[in-house]
């Protein structure tokens, strides 16, 4: 089947109006699919391709940028991962500049992170790839029994990566939690740097919807990404992250 051109996509456009006007076409039927096979035997529309061309080469050219360098590769697929320690360190650090005050802990979730940041050149287009959403960064302040639920869960989906924390797993529950150095405090509240769709219960973490206090800290996590690898860049550091034995299995 071959892709529509603009001139006939206007003129479907102008039938599908004109065919919803009440007693117009009373006969239409308007809730038939037609699939439309687009590959690379189609043959690009001239007038489309002259539209986008100019943006097409900005958009290259801005996705193509080197914004720093990786000795290793950081992935997010381990329980404890670089990628995901040097998402949830940027986070928290951010975040806490963002509003002023010390933020006790940071969160990723394996999930959250699409994609790895290569060894050797980064570019831009590979940040994009990591965090192709517009989350943004929030401050949650949680009370310490729904922290505790949050490690609960990591404890037993496996899938956490967290900053200023550290924690165990022994058959399939978290034990020898420690924030900030210190063991985990039901009795106090914590605040937590993490995406808007994390805090929304995104990723099964509805332990996170018991917040107290949201605070907005008007950074968008891509961007957060991107100035962090750009702040090394300018530093002369390569952009690393380790395993620190944040969470281990025991």
């Amino acid at each position: 089947m071959k892709r529509l051109n603009l001139g006939q996509v206007a003129c479907s456009l102008f039938f599908l109006l004109f065919s919803c006007q009440k007693g117009l076409y009373p006969e239409a039927t308007l809730a038939t699919e037609t699939a439309v096979l687009v590959d690379a035997k189609v043959a690009p529309d001239a007038k489309a391709e002259n539209v986008i061309a100019p943006y097409r080469q900005q958009v290259e050219e801005r996705m193509n940028e080197v914004i720093g360098i990786a000795p290793m590769e950081l992935s997010s697929d381990t329980v404890e991962s670089t990628l995901g320690n040097f998402v949830a360190d940027l986070q928290r650090e951010q975040a806490s500049a963002a509003i002023g005050q010390p933020v006790d802990l940071g969160l990723m979730t394996q999930g959250g992170l699409r994609n790895s940041l290569p060894k050797g050149n980064i570019k831009v287009g590979n940040v994009f790839e990591v965090m192709p959403f517009e989350n943004k960064v929030l401050v949650l302040t949680l009370p310490g029994t729904s922290v505790q639920k949050l490690f609960e869960f990591g404890a037993q989906r496996r899938v956490l990566s967290v900053s200023n924390a550290t924690f165990s797993i022994k058959n399939k529950k978290p034990v020898n939690i420690l924030i900030g150095g210190k063991p985990l405090d039901m009795q106090r509240t914590y605040t937590m740097a993490v995406s808007d769709y994390l805090a929304n219960g995104g990723d099964n973490l509805i332990m996170l919807r018991d917040a107290t206090k949201v605070t907005e800290t008007g950074i968008l996590l891509r961007e957060a990404i991107l100035k962090k690898i750009k702040d090394l860049t300018a530093q002369q550091k390569p952009v690393e992250a380790k395993l620190e034995g944040r969470v281990k299995k025991i």
